[in-house]
C-alpha cells in the first residue's frame, strides 16, 4: 500500500495559512480536533507544520500573547516530508530514522496532500496482519 492509497480516503486536509495568528491557530486545531497541522504559504505550498506542543512551549510557557504572534514565528520547519508513491512500511522506518510521528505529505510540484500519523500506519499494518491471518486460517482450517 502507498502513501496515496490513505490520503485519497480522506475529506480534508487540515491546514493553515503562515500569516495567521498562534490564537486563530489554536482554536483551529481545537475545532477540527487536531494535534498539528501543516502550514501553507500564499501561493498554497507547504512552509511549515504547527502542533499543540510549539504554541505550549514557544508561546504559553514564555507568556507570550498568541493574538499577536504569527504561526510563522512558531512553526517548525524543519520538516520529513513524503511523496505519495512511497510505500507505507517505509513510512514507518523514516519516522522511526527521524524520531516523528507524523509525515507529512507533498507532491512533486509541492502541493501539501495532508499528513499521515503513526497510528494510521499501525492501522493499515494491523489490518493487513489480520486479512493474512484470518486467509492463513481458513486455508489450514477449511470449513466444511
Amino acid at each position: 500500500m502507498k502513501v496515496l492509497d490513505l490520503v485519497q480516503s480522506r475529506r480534508d486536509i487540515f491546514s493553515v495559512q503562515e500569516d495567521a495568528t498562534v490564537h486563530e491557530v489554536a482554536r483551529y486545531l481545537r475545532e477540527h480536533q487536531v494535534r498539528s497541522v501543516g502550514v501553507v504559504d500564499a501561493a498554497g505550498q507547504l512552509s511549515g507544520v504547527i502542533s499543540h506542543s510549539d504554541i505550549s512551549n514557544k508561546v504559553a510557557a514564555e507568556n507570550k500573547c498568541p493574538a499577536w504572534m504569527h504561526v510563522s514565528e512558531i512553526m517548525s520547519t524543519g520538516l520529513v516530508i513524503v511523496r505519495p508513491e512511497m510505500a507505507l512500511d517505509e513510512c514507518l522506518r523514516l519516522m522511526e530514522k527521524h524520531s516523528v510521528f507524523h509525515l507529512l505529505v507533498v507532491e512533486e510540484s509541492g502541493r501539501y496532500l495532508g499528513m499521515i500519523s503513526v497510528a494510521d500506519l499501525l492501522e493499515v499494518i494491523a489490518s493487513d496482519h489480520k486479512a493474512r491471518a484470518d486467509m492463513f486460517e481458513s486455508f489450514l482450517f477449511p470449513q466444511r
